[in-house]
């Protein structure tokens, strides 16, 4: 069970990171705008949710798993850092 659970964390973690990308890219899409919007708010929650389910996939990883950890994080953080990359140039490239 345990190893599903952490499997599933890893596969949500992942999503979550390509939901801020992807959310990043679509405003790319869309002409500049003087507030915040729904996209905005859908990054910040995938964002923030990430942390939480980082935490549950590092805390119920197998114990001759746990060297493995840094490997199947390096997907999502690299997806998270595309994000906010895209995100600076979003906001100060125009």
């Amino acid at each position: 069970m345990s190893n599903t659970m952490h499997r599933r964390s890893g596969f949500a973690l992942t999503g979550l990171a390509i939901l801020a990308l992807v959310t990043v890219l679509t405003g790319y899409t869309q002409p500049p705008q003087a507030d915040e919007g729904t996209g905005a708010h859908i990054f910040q929650l995938a964002v923030a949710a990430m942390l939480p389910v980082g935490i549950f996939f590092v805390a119920s990883a197998p114990a001759d798993e746990q060297r493995h950890i840094v490997r199947r994080l390096a997907v999502p953080g690299a997806v998270l850092a595309a994000a906010f990359v895209a995100l600076y140039f979003l906001e100060h490239g125009r």
